[in-house]
């Protein structure tokens, strides 16, 4: 599986997205995240925008709901093109499995569909005192992996800290997303479970998602090269 960067277009307007996607040469597509912010502010469309130009697109919208209602929203989205899209683990196996069903199209063929484990601004206090679960963390994530494997999914979003982990129980065919990925010295900003990108390198981490880091760098093309670097090695 090639391992990669992806960057979140963590951007409220079409104009200020393809502003930023207008930086990158001709011959350098990042793969992209398109997140809650800029598909519901300017919703499908600019999916296609984005992919008629020839990004790969990670569609990061977390579904959870009931079984029936996840289900029948993975159908649309189906419809996108896109090549990676989500929902949370907590939602269940049977809604897992729901949106598996949902997303696969007519001919066979789906985008990648992983689950949520826990958020990277979760931390163990706020799982135990506020989610109520006292499970430790890791036991957490690497449960929910476990039963998004078992559902037929094709990986996790997790962070950093656990993908080596998620590998060992679910298998290398069992690939992990991770944000909370900073570079080194840099603002963590809400997240609160991080680790660099060449230490993810190293960790078991097939995709790396960054969005501030590149997208408010001084220069977002050197910084989108130097998350390559270091996670790629």
């Amino acid at each position: 599986m090639a391992k990669d960067v992806i960057i979140a277009l963590d951007f409220p307007t079409r104009e200020e997205t393809l502003k930023f996607l207008d930086l990158f040469p001709a011959d350098a597509k990042p793969f992209v995240k398109i997140g809650m912010e800029l598909y519901y502010a300017e919703g499908p469309s600019i999916v296609r925008e984005i992919k008629a130009r020839g990004h790969r697109i990670f569609l990061d919208l977390k579904l959870h709901d009931i079984p029936n209602t996840v289900g029948r929203a993975m159908s649309v989205l189906s419809e996108l093109d896109v090549d990676m899209t989500n929902l949370h683990a907590a939602g269940g196996s049977a809604m897992m499995q729901a949106a598996l069903k949902g997303l696969t199209r007519s001919d066979g063929t789906k985008p990648l569909l992983i689950a949520v484990t826990q958020l990277t601004s979760t931390d163990a206090e706020t799982l135990k005192n506020e989610l109520l679960i006292e499970t430790p963390m890791t036991e957490t994530v690497l449960s929910y992996a476990e039963n998004a494997s078992k559902s037929g999914l094709d990986g996790v979003v997790c962070s950093p800290l656990e993908a080596a982990q998620i590998k060992e129980r679910c298998g290398n065919g069992f690939f992990t997303v991770t944000p909370g990925v900073r570079f080194a010295g840099g603002d963590v900003g809400d997240q609160k479970r991080v680790m660099t990108p060449e230490k993810a390198g190293k960790s078991g981490c097939d995709y790396i998602v960054m969005g501030r880091p590149i997208t408010q760098a001084a220069d977002p093309v050197e910084a989108y090269r130097r998350a390559c670097r270091e996670f790629l090695g």
